[in-house]
């Protein structure tokens, strides 16, 4: 395939030495057959050479234990638009990425922490915090609905935001007082791409009196020494953080139309706009986290161990089982691929036949993100997994290598309970 042919279908350059571009963290393979992680990263790296994936990172945790930490490809100047000449760094295990919507699984835990210590109630109704969300019935909506996405606001509708002023809260509160439902709150779940994010956040700064971007720092992350996984980053950390590239072929006018729908702009807008620092440097609850696949998996850990690592409770273990106990199923639209996902309280559940996080991974929950990107406790198999792509392909022959891996994942630690 010529050089030419790759940058027309959106391709990149894949070089024959795989080893050459991989970088290796610290495991333990004590516990663990090293041929079953073998036979993981094999499945992540012919997804690797599909071409669509300028980086890749995979963290697995088995019982606590980093069984596999690893990454393969280049953090910049491999992306299908970058140039000839550009400078081709390669990707670490400590390489941060912008994860987007995998986002909401670090939000809904910080909420569940609240609601768990009374700051909050999933009763409670959301105009009790913001006195602007009252119009066309919206004064109905609790935050069980928001968590749920069943607050009847999926899409943005009334006045388009202006982007430029998305951080200021007063106008934010505004804007969201002028949603108009398209169902009434609680009648239908489905996906909120691009109202939950404000709404988590206006409503955690009204409850606290604090950004959510504080809150998860004070309470979780900095007790438990993360160096990334908050919403956005500091500005003098902006030229660390690897850029996402659109990556195959576009995709049909009808799915594009779509997309634009749901999310605000194409893909190609969208990504443009997820690089550019004010995204960056913002606090989006529901989209603009920046991590790592380790950490990733180390606040899975969190998440798998009831909701206490390293001698820090976040929340007891009886919370986490209500969070996950009861399941609705999202109505499949884009955003969700097109597929009915199963839905705790907040968290993306896994499933028996098909799911986010492999095949025959009921008992698996956590969040993804846009797109080939993901986060989820296995209590049942002892896992906390964080896979982190920078490619953001449409449909190409090779899609189906992503979740070959997860589903190499599931099937390679069995479930022990």
């Amino acid at each position: 395939m010529t050089k030419a042919t790759t940058a027309a279908e959106g391709r990149i350059p894949v070089v024959e030495d795989l080893d050459a571009i991989t970088d290796i963290g610290n495991e333990d393979h004590s516990e663990v057959d090293a041929a079953s992680v073998d036979r993981v990263w094999r499945a992540a790296r012919h997804w690797y050479s599909a071409g669509m994936q300028p980086a890749i990172q995979v963290c697995i945790r088995r019982n606590g234990v980093v069984v596999l930490n690893r990454a393969i490809g280049h953090g910049w100047g491999n992306g299908p638009s970058d140039p000839p000449d550009a400078e081709k760094i390669v990707v670490r295990t400590d390489t941060p990425f912008c994860v987007y919507s995998t986002a909401k699984g670090i939000s809904v835990t910080v909420l569940h922490m609240l609601i768990e210590r009374g700051v909050l109630s999933l009763d409670d109704r959301v105009c009790d915090y913001l006195s602007t969300y009252t119009s066309h019935g919206k004064d109905r909506t609790t935050i069980r609905h928001v968590l749920t996405h069943s607050a009847g606001v999926p899409i943005p509708t009334g006045p388009r935001m202006d982007l430029r002023r998305s951080e200021d809260s007063a106008y934010t509160r505004e804007w969201l007082g002028q949603l108009k439902p398209i169902y009434r709150p609680g009648m239908v779940h489905m996906y909120h791409a691009l109202t939950w994010g404000p709404l988590v956040r206006e409503i955690v700064s009204a409850a606290t009196g604090k950004s959510i971007r504080d809150v998860l720092a004070d309470e979780i992350l900095d007790p438990l020494g993360f160096r990334w996984t908050n919403y956005g980053v500091a500005e003098q950390d902006l030229t660390l953080v690897a850029p996402s590239h659109v990556t195959g072929k576009p995709p049909p006018p009808a799915i594009e139309a779509a997309f634009r729908k749901v999310l605000g702009g194409n893909m190609a807008k969208t990504i443009a706009r997820s690089n550019r620092p004010e995204f960056l440097t913002g606090v989006v609850p529901s989209s603009n986290t920046v991590s790592t696949a380790f950490e990733l998996s180390r606040f899975a850990e969190i998440l798998r161990r009831g909701g206490e690592l390293d001698g820090v409770r976040i929340v007891r273990p009886e919370t986490l089982r209500e969070a996950v106990v009861q399941c609705r199923r999202l109505r499949p639209d884009i955003a969700s691929g097109g597929t009915p996902l199963r839905w705790g309280t907040g968290y993306m559940l896994g499933s028996q036949r098909f799911g986010p996080f492999g095949r025959n991974a009921p008992a698996a929950f956590g969040h993804t993100g846009l797109t080939d990107i993901a986060m989820w406790a296995d209590p049942s198999r002892g896992l906390a997994v964080g896979v982190v792509s920078s490619g953001k392909p449409g449909s190409h022959p090779e899609a189906k290598r992503y979740p070959a891996l997860l589903d190499t994942i599931a099937a390679t630690f069995a479930a022990t309970d």
